[in-house]
């Protein structure tokens, strides 16, 4: 609270006193008020949260065997190799390491990755639609769509991805990966370690890509 305090001085040979006013501001109710603006603003303030991205495995069939749970079938298996400088390659099946040009490269535009699997899983992918009409449609209910679109994603003719990516491939990368993988239908998926023989065939790949460049220039 705030105080006057009046101070009166006299001087020789003047008959006036002249009175002085001194102001001093208590601000200790003020510790007080600061304290309850904080507690409010903690009790009533979200707090920012830490930004996480929920990944939907695919489930193990405890009617499988642990090799073939290892084993994936390579005609419907398509093997991604996330490289750095946002580059994305790919081979469909067992690869072979001995030949280069068994590796493809794409991208991670939607005419790249998203038509490459859109293209495998097309049967899939036109199934689901189906489903969620008849769920806009209210002829099923939330339970049975759920049944309904874990059976088709889970299906045995549907593709398997394998997504492995380098040292230097970006989060963003894989990021942009497991989102293709929502977008295209993907229920079987894995993330696992990149082996050597993929940094050899990437390598190989690159090498190859570039002295045809070179031969290609030097024609012209």
């Amino acid at each position: 609270m705030a105080e006057i305090q009046e101070t009166s001085s006299a001087h020789k040979g003047r008959k006036n006193k002249q009175k002085k006013m001194n102001i001093r501001v208590d601000f200790t109710p003020m510790v007080d008020m600061n304290m309850l603006l904080i507690t409010f603003f903690m009790l009533c303030t979200s707090l920012s949260k830490p930004q996480t991205m929920e990944i939907s495995m695919p489930s193990n069939d405890k009617n499988l065997t642990e090799e073939q749970q290892t084993k994936v079938k390579a005609s419907q298996a398509i093997t991604l190799l996330l490289a750095p400088d946002d580059k994305l390659y790919y081979y469909e099946g067992e690869p072979d390491y001995t030949d280069y040009t068994s590796l493809k490269q794409s991208s991670y535009a939607p005419d790249g990755l998203r038509s490459l699997l859109l293209q495998r899983n097309r049967d899939a992918v036109n199934a689901v639609n189906r489903l969620k009409q008849q769920k806009r449609d209210l002829q099923i209910t939330e339970e049975a769509y759920r049944t309904q679109l874990a059976e088709i994603k889970g299906g045995k003719q549907t593709p398997t991805v394998i997504i492995k990516a380098t040292d230097g491939a970006s989060y963003m990368n894989l990021i942009a990966a497991l989102d293709e993988m929502q977008i295209c239908n993907i229920g079987k998926y894995v993330i696992a370690d990149i082996a050597e023989a993929d940094e050899f065939l990437m390598k190989n790949f690159q090498t190859q890509g570039e002295l045809s460049q070179q031969l290609a220039q030097a024609t012209h």
